[in-house]
């Protein structure tokens, strides 16, 4: 499953995501995405920088790219970590996104402004250094807007499928937690349809679907009583992520490579359509490598160590980029899956034709400079594995 933490500001999402944390689950914030591209930019790490990083991210890319973004990380790590958080979102554009894609619950977290606003004196973060004044202002500004993607927090509290009140200890916080916890693995077993007779007592204190009783959320002291007669259910075929969907593809398409020292392929899509693909391989017209050999050249690094590159062939990313450039497909908010990380050159083509993903099934020892500028960047970067690619004349 993922959760979403919505809020005000010092409501205690941070720590709601730490005891999900704790939990197993896998943490991912709208906070650290945004402070990671403000910080590569140079920019103040303040509340008007994340603003307006943000809601620029926004009108780019669509109201739900950055939560877009993080549910692809979150479903990239789904076969080892299965729960994520997804903190901070802010908008109504990022709720609907997230909701459509299914299995996906959204908290909302609040409670009095004066006890909020000494949370975040306490925990003096770079952000949190303002005045009651300034604190109340940034609030006002993210609480309603008509844009969707702009913060809208009041909204977003009204589409959440749970309303928890954290005026009161963190163990109260904790026991509105596992209240929900427990209310959403009812709901998924009785939805996968493995359970016959299920009673819950004394569960009537978490508010679902927005404010309960008294205007606050609460916690569920409940026990679920399970008489499952079935027995162990028949295996369920489970089909692969889109993540794993088009490497697939690409170890296809590496099939036609034409160079033995590493048969790469990649593909390219976006929003889950296949746009281009690409192989190792050399310029139409000319002579293979599995032809005629290898063109090899040797490069004398500063360190003095030398390394082997074989120049006959056009790398796999270059070719699929230029099938894109001649047919006239923009990729522009687009995903590549490779091998391996891209080299340096292939990297400034990624950046500069507005690629905004990269996913690699292994790591290229040569890769540091690409990681390095994809970050820089603001481009995502996820592996499949952290194993180094191997192959002849490294």
């Amino acid at each position: 499953m993922i959760i979403g933490i919505t809020g005000t500001l010092g409501s205690g999402k941070g720590a709601i995501a730490s005891y999900l944390i704790e939990k197993g689950f896998k943490h991912f914030s709208v906070r650290e995405f945004l402070l990671d591209i403000i910080r590569q930019r140079g920019m103040p790490e303040d509340r008007d920088s994340m603003v307006s990083v943000g809601n620029e991210l926004r009108q780019l890319h669509g109201a739900s790219y950055i939560a877009e973004q993080l549910y692809n990380r979150a479903k990239f790590f789904e076969d080892k970590m299965p729960n994520s958080i997804i903190e901070s979102i802010r908008t109504v554009g990022e709720v609907e996104a997230l909701k459509a894609k299914g299995n996906f619950y959204l908290i909302a977290v609040d409670c009095d402004i004066e006890k909020r606003y000494l949370r975040i004196v306490s925990r003096a973060e770079e952000t949190d250094r303002i005045s009651f004044e300034e604190f109340q202002e940034n609030e006002l500004r993210e609480m309603a807007s008509d844009d969707p993607v702009k913060q809208n927090l009041i909204a977003c509290k009204e589409l959440a499928d749970f309303v928890v009140d954290n005026s009161s200890s963190l163990d109260n916080l904790y026991s509105q937690v596992d209240g929900i916890l427990e209310k959403i693995q009812l709901e998924e077993n009785m939805t996968k349809g493995i359970m016959e007779n299920v009673s819950i007592d004394g569960c009537d204190g978490v508010s679902v679907g927005g404010v309960g009783d008294g205007g606050v959320g609460g916690f569920c002291n409940n026990t679920i009583n399970v008489d499952n007669e079935l027995g162990v259910a028949e295996e369920k075929y489970v089909r692969p992520t889109w993540d794993e969907y088009f490497m697939e593809i690409s170890k296809t398409v590496a099939k036609r490579a034409t160079c033995d020292r590493g048969r790469s392929g990649c593909v390219i899509q976006k929003n889950k359509q296949l746009l281009v693909s690409g192989y190792v391989g050399s310029p139409s017209g000319l002579p293979h490598c599995d032809d005629v050999g290898h063109d090899f050249k040797k490069t004398i690094h500063e360190d003095g160590h030398v390394t082997n590159h074989c120049v006959r062939t056009v790398h796999a990313e270059q070719n699929a980029i230029c099938q894109a450039a001649k047919l006239g497909i923009p990729l522009s908010g687009s995903t590549i899956y490779c091998k391996m990380t891209p080299c340096r050159v292939c990297a400034m083509m990624i950046i500069n034709c507005g690629i905004t993903r990269v996913v690699c099934e292994k790591k290229y020892h040569a890769g540091d400079e690409s990681e390095e500028m994809f970050k820089v960047a603001g481009i995502g970067l996820d592996y499949f594995s952290e194993e180094l690619e191997q192959y002849k004349n490294q």
